[in-house]
Parts: structure tokens; sequence; C-alpha cells
């Protein structure tokens, strides 16, 4: 065992990202409360800020731990991996490692949709939600065991740990995988394991930090989201739906409370909690200042806008994701034009004085009209806004923010080609010209050549890692990277897949068949 831990194994929990956005994620949160919970081990968080990377608790650097654990939620962070393992002077391969090395593990939503891109880097995966794998990975760990011994039998006997070095990718003339074959012993699929118990336990925050980038006491409210959209993964991979029951949220409320009056309600799906309006009267009548995660226009109630508006909100956010509603309904996104109009005109007319607006280009099957209709839905909602502004003696201000769609592993849209850089920033640009010169909205829009490097990591094979590997050289320098790369990446980009691909990521269980996806995928070029 290392040098400064006594008895207890030392588990350094990194963030592969700065102090603020780590402590704003409740998971990373939850998982550093469940580790300390357990008996023997000790967890130190540890951020991607400058410098050798140090824990917080106590300044030790990473090679001291027994186990390097990082909690990932987006394929963008995939390089701060990278570099904090070789800042910390730890093999960046997990073939160049040995027991005088922390093992180090990986888990959160990014790995469990996709490893593969950072399979080489990592010993262990843990698939699923954290509060159904630590304790059987805590008991079965041993720092003093025999590495590949311990490996074999965490994969082996704990549901949901995939280790990469006992799989091998084959492939095809063309470059595509053609199979994925386990070690003898091993099982073909690895089963994504999910906490049946979610409605007997809070998650919320352990810390609350100002400098955290929402500094408020956050409650998950439920998992899983009932929609199943199909451009979503959050909609098929955290599947069963589960919510918390009132008491539970209360209590959790109440707890928020004695640290600070700003509460932050969490899920895929908030206003899907059968109980919000209740939970909303207890908090609000108890002095909180309420803000939600998530907003969808057609269940937005006057109760939950009062709940809002009666903790100072001063922005509220809904996400049509397309523009048209037959794009919507290519998305599977069950939401009308007026379902959009009538909730904010419930917003401002509550005194939110600014919403913010969320849209998708790229999506499949989009035609030049639906890319239009963004500009037509928003002006139809600034003229909610003048009418209800006016009403009111004052004017808020309309943020329409523009992303790439990027296809998701696990979900409908797995199959579909992701739209060249050029073609989102033409779109792009038609949509800015559509809103020139209306007064209070602003549109902002990703970097397309950043969103190709995102579909990348999260679409990509074993390959990938070679990519990552490059990228770390170059310090960062994608167009270099890219370019320079011997692998094409438009291959894991810009191609449609065959129907009966086999995919990186097929080896997960995640409990929804894939000809259900495929079915779904089909369905959207005839809605």
């Amino acid at each position: 065992m290392r040098k400064g831990f006594r008895e207890r194994i030392g588990i350094a929990l990194c963030y592969p990202n700065t102090f603020a956005v780590g402590m704003a994620n409740l998971g990373f949160q939850a998982v550093h409360r469940l580790t300390n919970e357990f008996e023997g081990a000790l967890c130190e968080r540890v951020f991607a800020d400058e410098g050798p990377p140090r824990s917080v608790e106590s300044g030790r650097p990473l090679a001291q731990f027994d186990a390097v654990a990082f909690s990932i939620s987006f394929e963008s962070d995939y390089p701060n991996i990278i570099a904090m393992l070789d800042k910390a002077g730890i093999p960046i391969a997990a073939r160049d490692r040995d027991e005088s090395h922390p093992l180090v593990l990986a888990g959160g939503v990014a790995a469990f949709l996709n490893p593969e891109p950072i399979a080489p880097f990592v010993d262990l995966f843990l698939l699923g939600e954290a509060e159904a794998l630590l304790p059987g990975f805590l008991a079965h760990f041993d720092p003093g065991a025999d590495r590949e011994g311990l490996l074999a039998e965490l994969a082996r006997e704990l549901p949901g740990a995939y280790v990469p070095r006992f799989y091998t990718p084959r492939y095809g003339e063309n470059g595509a995988l053609a199979a994925f074959e386990p070690k003898p012993g091993h099982p073909e699929r690895v089963k994504r394991v999910f906490a049946e118990d979610a409605a007997s336990f809070p998650t919320t925050s352990s810390f609350v930090s100002q400098d955290a980038a929402f500094p408020s006491f956050l409650i998950e409210v439920g998992r899983g989201c009932p929609h199943g959209c199909r451009f979503c993964a959050a909609g098929h991979v955290y599947r069963p739906v589960r919510f918390r029951p009132l008491a539970l949220l209360k209590e959790a409320v109440d707890a928020g409370l004695a640290v600070t009056d700003r509460i932050g309600l969490l899920s895929a799906a908030v206003t899907d909690l059968p109980e919000l309006p209740a939970l909303c009267r207890y908090a609000v009548e108890r002095g909180a200042r309420l803000s939600f995660s998530s907003l969808r226009a057609d269940a937005l109630s006057p109760e939950i806008v009062a709940a809002l508006a009666a903790g100072g909100a001063r922005t509220a956010t809904i996400a049509p994701d397309a523009g048209s509603e037959r794009m919507r309904r290519v998305i599977g996104k069950k939401i009308s034009e007026e379902h959009v109009l009538r909730a904010a005109e419930m917003l401002v007319s509550a005194g939110i004085p600014n919403l913010k607006l969320y849209f998708m280009t790229g999506l499949p099957h989009e035609r030049d009209d639906d890319v239009d209709a963004i500009a037509l839905l928003t002006r139809k909602v600034k003229g909610i806004f003048l009418q209800e502004s006016r009403r009111k003696g004052r004017m808020g201000a309309i943020s329409v923010n523009v992303s790439s769609f990027v296809p998701k592993p696990a979900t409908p849209f797995q199959w579909a080609a992701m739209d060249p850089a050029p073609v989102l920033a033409a779109k792009h640009r038609r949509i800015r010209e559509g809103l020139a010169g209306l007064p209070n909205v602003t549109v902002s829009t990703d970097v397309p050549r950043r969103a190709f490097v995102q579909a990348l990591l999260s679409r990509g094979d074993r390959h990938v890692a070679d990519i990552l590997l490059a990228a770390h050289a170059n310090s960062g320098n994608w167009p270099k990277t890219l370019k320079e790369s011997l692998i094409d990446p438009a291959f894991f980009v810009l191609r449609e897949r065959p129907a009966g691909e086999l995919f990186p990521w097929d080896f997960i269980d995640h409990g929804v068949p894939k000809r259900h996806l495929l079915r779904e995928w089909e369905r959207a070029a005839t809605d």
C-alpha cells in the first residue's frame, strides 16, 4: 500500500476539467461521498487545473494514491485525462503500468456510452451508476494484489466491470469493426448497471462552493427520461426512469437550506417529476431560491413558473431543439410551437424577463426550411416578449444558443452521419442572418470544428486513442493533429453507418435492444 494512507485505501477522484466545472457536477460529488462512506477508503479530489495534479484535501500527488479514478461526463475532457497522467509521471498507456503504479479506472456517462477511444489508457472501467458499482469495487480492491489477477477477478465477478486488456477488436478491410473478442472466461457483453433502489436514497451536493460554476445546493429529483428523444443518450442509457419520492426530496431541501438558500433541482426531466408543484411550494415557503436544470415547454405550469419567479430567477431556459414541428417529429421531441409560445408567455408574465432558447442544426433529414424555422420561431417568441413586456413596462432579452448535432452512441441516431463543418457553419450563418437586427436577441453558436472533434471522440474505436496521443504531443493543436493523422477521422464522423455495422460500444448492454434503436432510426425518415 502506498505511503501516507495507513490502513485506508487511497483513491484520487479526478475530474478532468477545472475546479469550477467539477464542483458543479453532482455525479462527481456523489462518488466522492460514497467512497468516503466505505470503511477503509480515503477519497480525495483532484482537478485538471494548472501544474502537476495534486489533491485538494492533502496536496498529495497522483502517483501516491492506490487508485486514480476519473469521473468523465464529456468526451471533450478526454485530452485532460492524458495530460493529468503525464504530468503526474504515471505511464499513459495501461500496458506500461504495473503494481508500482496506481490502478487507473474510469466511470461516468461518457465512459459508459463508449469507452473505446480511451481504452488503452484505462485499467478498469466501471460502467453504470456509482451507487450500484462502488461497493462491489471497493470490497474487491486490494492494492497489494497481483494486478492482472485483480483485474481478472473484477472483470468476471463484478457486474459493470470492463477491463479493456481482456478484449481484442478485429477490423475488416474497410476499417470498420468486424469483431470484439473477449478472452476465455470473460463475458461477451458487459452489463451497464443501475441503482434499482434510487428512490430510497437522496443524491445531493456534498459541497457548496462559491467558486463552482453553479454555486447552489444541488438535488437530483430523478434519473432517466421518459421521452426517449432520438438524439438524446440520457433518455436511453439511464433507463428505467426513477423519480425520488416527495418526502425524500423535502428532506433534501431542508438539508440544502441549512447551507444556502440557492437550491438547484436536477434531472434529465425535472418537469416530469409528478410532485414537482408540491416540492416547489414547500421549498419557496421556506425561502428557497429555486433553479431547474431543464424545463420542458409542454410541462410548465403556473405553479412551477411562480416558484421560479419567487426565487428571484431572472432567466429561464427552454430547449425546442429544432425550429420546425416537422423536425421535432423527426427527432422525437414531442412539443409543439404552441407549447413553446405558451411557455414564453407564462415566464414573462410571471416576471422572469430573460429567456434562453436551445436549438441544434445538422440533424438527420434536416432541410433548409427547418433551419430557417429556428429564426421564425424565435421571432414569434420575441412577439410574445414584446406584448408581455409592454404590459409590464420593461423588456428582457432572448439568447438563442445553436449547437451542432453530434450523433451519440446508444441512441437511434447512432447510425447518422454528422454534417461537415463548412455545412454547419453555413447553417449557423443562415440563422444569424434570419435574426439580424432583431433588438434584444443575441445568437451564439458552437464551433463546428470542435463539434467534429467531439463526434470523433464520441463515436471512435481504439484507433482514436492514437489520435488523442498525437493531440497531446501537439499541445492540443487539433487542426495540426487531424491534418497529420494517418487515421481518417472522417471515417468515424461523416459516414452514415449501415444497419448491420458493429459499433465499438455494442459490447455494452444498456438494456435497450439494438433492434429497437434501429427501428426508431428508420422511423425517423418517415415522421
